[in-house]
This record gives structure tokens, sequence and C-alpha cells, in this order.
């Protein structure tokens, strides 16, 4: 059974951007992500272990976001990565 978890409206201050004022004053950025990962397992073993665990994921995106980037494209390839490395059994990943 392949599932889609959604977290929507996660807020972090951050300092990405390009002008001066973006990189030393900040803000509030908004992310939201649509995981998709086979997740039988979980469905049979009610065990934390067998799936996405939303609070880990939550700290993955809130690490890559407090490093400052030029670029949000940027940011968003690290996030990426970041998940696929700490969920390998993620099948997609929408940012």
């Amino acid at each position: 059974m392949t599932v889609q978890i959604e977290l929507e409206t996660m807020k972090f201050y951050a300092c990405h951007g390009v002008s001066p004022q973006e990189t030393r004053v900040g803000n509030t950025f908004v992310v939201n992500l649509v995981l998709t990962a086979p997740l039988e397992k979980a469905v049979a073993s009610d065990d934390l272990e067998d799936t996405i665990n939303y609070a880990v994921v939550y700290e993955v995106v809130k690490r890559e976001m407090a490093i400052p980037s030029k670029l949000l494209e940027h940011a968003a390839g690290r996030i990426l990565a970041a998940l696929k490395d700490t969920f390998p059994q993620l099948l997609a990943i929408e940012l």
C-alpha cells in the first residue's frame, strides 16, 4: 500500500536571499511537503519505526532551513536530499 503523507504550513524563520537585508533580517518561510512511501508494514505493525516519523521530518526540514542560502532552490535541494537520506523508503517527495 503506497500512502501519501502531507505536512502543510510548517513555518521557519530563516535568512535566505541575495540582498543584504534578506540575509541580515531574515523572513518567515512556509514549507509544504507531500511524501509518498509504501507503508504496508506500518499498517500491520502499528510501530513508529515502520513509518515516516513526522517529528523527524520536521526536524530535518528545520535543520536545513536554518542554513542560510542565497536561493530557495538550493535550500529545497538540501531538504530533498536530507529527507531521501533519512527515509530511503520514500518513493516521491513534493516540496
